[in-house]
């Protein structure tokens, strides 16, 4: 490597490299291994956007000429430290969102069934199946074909909220065939 400047780049630098292609990269140093000599640029939009940057990889072994052009002259701010709690939920909620559409699949339940499913547990976490019915807030039960007739439970709020969500979803899938079809008539 060439021009290595040196084994080490600053997190804000600004580096210049020449790739084995004769391409220039220039940007600002965001990581660098220097181990693997793995180096990420950002560097500015290629579509001219102010608000989009571009990422590069960059490996240092394949590069002819690597220059630092500004360095950095502050160290960087420490990372944000992750909320490891709030992760562990989100992971174990879309380990059981998963296991809800897989027993969906197992018992057979049609697409219909599994798309108003997501749609009633984007709302309500209190929904799950037995067999191919879905069963919200433990008492109201939607059996196939999945249409307002289709529910069923004690006369409560809870029947008639759960009742408004598949109305509004049967209509929204309504609304998707309907222009669906329109742009297929269309062309």
């Amino acid at each position: 490597m060439a021009g290595l400047v040196q084994d080490c780049f600053s997190i804000g630098s600004t580096v210049e490299c020449t790739t084995c292609y004769n391409a220039n990269i220039e940007g600002e140093v965001l990581a660098f291994d220097q181990q693997t000599k793995m180096l990420i640029l950002k560097c500015p939009s290629a579509s001219n956007s102010s608000k989009l940057n571009d990422v590069y990889i960059v490996n240092l072994a394949m590069c002819s000429d690597v220059q630092v052009k500004k360095e950095a002259c502050k160290s960087p701010e420490p990372p944000l430290s992750l909320n490891l709690q709030r992760l562990s939920t989100r992971a174990r909620n879309q380990v059981e969102q998963k296991k809800c559409q897989f027993s969906a699949l197992a018992a057979g339940v049609s697409p219909e069934g599994q798309n108003l499913f997501m749609a009633i547990a984007r709302t309500i976490s209190q929904v799950t199946w037995s067999g191919p019915n879905i069963v919200v807030f433990k008492d109201v039960t939607i059996t196939p074909p999945y249409k307002v007739d289709n529910v069923n439970g004690p006369p409560d709020r809870q029947l008639s909220y759960v009742k408004k969500i598949v109305e509004k979803h049967s209509d929204d899938q309504a609304g998707i065939t309907k222009s669906t079809s329109a742009d297929i008539a269309a062309n």
